[in-house]
């Protein structure tokens, strides 16, 4: 299944990195790339041990009605560095038409450098369903009843 995601580079944007792409046939994440302002490219950003940043991608999107793009982490970068988001995974509804940044933190414990045109997340798109949310006075009960974290096991 596919929905069509329009993109659209913002001002000042390098058109030669890679707009999100699926990097295999399966793959459910279309990798997404730092794509930082002129005056920026050289430098990157260096985010210190437990620092976040808002990594610029260059673009904003236009989602299909009925479908949101989750922006989520990449584990490798996870694994081998720390580096994750702070909010994830990170929602973009439908109609919003702004700027994409990833908001990245260092849960590791050296500095980590982001080069222009480094892979930094993952986009997933995803179909919505809205609740229905309506005030009741009586709930059903199930098996595990209020039963919070943790409370169905250790196994």
């Amino acid at each position: 299944m596919k929905a069509l995601i329009k993109i659209k580079w913002l001002d000042g944007a390098d058109k030669d990195i890679a707009l999100p792409k699926h990097e295999t046939a399966q793959a459910a994440g279309a990798d997404v790339r730092a794509n930082f302002a002129p005056d920026q490219r050289v430098a990157g950003v260096t985010l210190d041990a437990g620092a976040r940043a808002l990594i610029p991608t260059g673009f904003a999107m236009e989602i299909p009605a009925g479908f949101e793009v989750q922006v989520r982490p990449r584990s490798g970068l996870a694994l081998k560095h720390g580096i994750s988001m702070v909010n994830t995974p990170g929602t973009i509804d439908a109609d919003y038409r702004g700027p994409v940044g990833v908001l990245l933190i260092n849960h590791g414990t050296e500095p980590f450098h982001i080069a222009h045109g480094e892979r930094i997340a993952q986009l997933i798109v995803a179909p919505v369903v809205q609740g229905d949310y309506q005030l009741s006075d009586v709930l059903d009960e199930t098996e595990r009843g209020s039963g919070g974290f943790g409370s169905t096991g250790t196994i």
